[in-house]
């Protein structure tokens, strides 16, 4: 029997991590030394956030450059992770009846790789992407972590890419540090609060729950849906931990939380 893997929800920030050494891809490095080896990876991301729920499924799925205006280097970065067709068909078992897609098109978009070539460099683990269906709501993804929990025993490694607080109007893109917004740290700290107690409802139904900071903190919810399947994964006696802290450009949350 495998050994139980944990599942982590990565604040990936800026697409130009992936190129850079800075505290938090210094952090990811560490997440993967120390972790088990997984068998393979699932992958939720932000920015594959579409009409419909679907899961990759190619052998060799491919580098997705899903953005602009950013150095060549980046457009460079190749990530030839494998794909696994087997955890594929495992996905779509867990979530049945739910009907989920099975994707050749789709390969591994930049919420996955560029936290993924500082844990696993070698892109020798399989990885597979499964889309967050944009007509659902909170609960519905929080529940499809739930279903999804049973890989973690089968040498799994769930990992959810996106950012609790991302919030691109407030950002600061010029070359001076700027100081977390204090709605930024506030919404954080009762998310963090909340995790430490194990009480999902409020995070799950931040909308209502969550004051007004939540508008601010997520203004669309595809960076913070991610947060939710890892947390669904999580069962009653788990602690959760916070591998990496900080805020970017005053209004990008880079918090990792592990479950497990």
């Amino acid at each position: 029997m495998s050994q139980r893997m944990p599942a982590i929800f990565f604040g990936h920030g800026n697409p130009m991590n992936a190129l850079l050494q800075n505290l938090y891809t210094q952090r990811w490095a560490a997440i993967g030394a120390k972790l088990t080896r997984p068998k393979a990876i699932l992958c939720i991301s932000a920015h594959w956030y579409i009409e419909d729920a679907a899961v990759t499924v190619s052998t060799a799925p491919k580098t997705i450059h899903d953005f602009g205006g950013f150095p060549r280097e980046l457009y460079q970065v190749q990530y030839p992770a494998p794909g696994d067709t087997g955890l594929a068909a495992r996905v779509l078992k867990l979530l049945a009846p739910i009907p989920v897609r099975s994707d050749e098109r789709w390969g591994l978009d930049h919420g996955t790789w560029s936290i993924l070539c500082h844990v696993y460099p070698k892109a020798d683990v399989p990885v597979v992407q499964l889309s967050i269906d944009e007509t659902q709501p909170p609960s519905f993804h929080h529940e499809i972590g739930k279903r999804l929990a049973p890989l973690r025993d089968e040498g799994v490694l769930i990992v959810g890419s996106g950012n609790v607080v991302h919030n691109l109007h407030a950002y600061a893109w010029g070359r001076h540090a700027q100081e977390p917004y204090e709605w930024a740290v506030s919404f954080e700290q009762r998310v963090r609060e909340l995790l430490v107690a194990n009480d999902a409802k409020p995070i799950v139904n931040y909308e209502n729950q969550l004051g007004s900071e939540a508008m601010l903190a997520v203004p669309t919810p595809d960076h913070y849906l991610p947060l939710l399947y890892v947390i669904g994964t999580r069962t009653a006696s788990e602690a959760v931990t916070f591998p990496v802290e900080g805020v970017d450009g005053g209004s990008i949350s880079m918090l990792a939380v592990q479950v497990g």
